[in-house]
């Protein structure tokens, strides 16, 4: 029997609890660490019979809906999520005509396209963008009234405990699920984290484009889940426990 793993997740609530318990059930112990909170904002929203249907690039867009009581307004028209986890949680909140695309912003304006709406997209959106879906949908001939409707600020410091073990190498690997995220992982961390250290730190993360920063600040151990997605992250997470403990 191999010594159980112990993962660091930087993913803000409430997925970061969910993400706990997921690598719990795979046998590997997991601490949290939430390096954003999300907070709703005041929006003006157009009126439902403005748009043709509604594109979410994020679960928080929901949560931020749900908050400002906007939701039951709006729940017939057709959803395009960009995952399978933001679109159940599209339908948990009473959405019926939802459509799932592939994870990624390009396969959700691809989707979009393909559905040939006959009018703008509501994009109820966060105030740090990390994509352009009016960019992309514009070739289209589509208009998207993009509305931010929360924001996820950030943290100024690690948690105590957190960073002492992140100086003496506690952690097997830490999950990163956003760019931002893993930005001001690498910021927080840079007064705790000897470059020894961040060569020897596994870092378990979402896409390429969320490993960039990592990369840059010489975090060399870096694992790539193969699709965007927590069912992705939780088989390399696995597969990383398995090789490491022997299992």
């Amino acid at each position: 029997m191999g010594r159980l793993m112990r993962m660091l997740v930087t993913r803000p609530e409430p997925d970061a609890q969910g993400t706990c318990e997921r690598l719990a059930a795979l046998d590997i112990a997991a601490e949290i660490a939430p390096l954003m909170t999300r907070q709703t904002l005041p929006a003006h929203l157009p009126p439902p019979e403005g748009f043709a249907a509604i594109a979410l690039t994020s679960s928080n867009a929901l949560r931020a809906l749900n908050d400002l009581g906007a939701t039951a307004g709006i729940q017939d028209k057709p959803v395009f999520a960009v995952g399978d986890r933001t679109a159940h949680e599209a339908r948990q909140l009473g959405f019926s005509q939802v459509s799932a695309a592939d994870g990624t912003l390009e396969s959700l304006a691809t989707t979009i396209a393909l559905a040939r709406l006959d009018g703008p997209v509501f994009y109820p959106a966060g105030k740090h963008l990390s994509g352009d879906l009016a960019h992309a949908l514009a070739p289209h001939g589509l208009m998207v009234v993009t509305v931010p409707v929360y924001e996820m600020v950030a943290e100024t410091s690690l948690p105590p405990q957190i960073a002492g073990q992140l100086t003496t190498g506690s952690f097997d690997a830490v999950l990163f699920y956003s760019r931002r995220t893993a930005e001001i992982f690498c910021t927080l961390a840079a007064p705790v984290t000897a470059e020894a250290v961040r060569r020897q730190l596994p870092v378990i993360c979402l896409s390429e484009n969320v490993a960039t920063p990592l990369i840059e600040k010489h975090f060399s151990r870096v694992l790539l889940a193969d699709h965007p997605s927590e069912e992705a992250m939780m088989s390399i997470a696995l597969a990383f426990a398995r090789e490491q403990t022997g299992s």
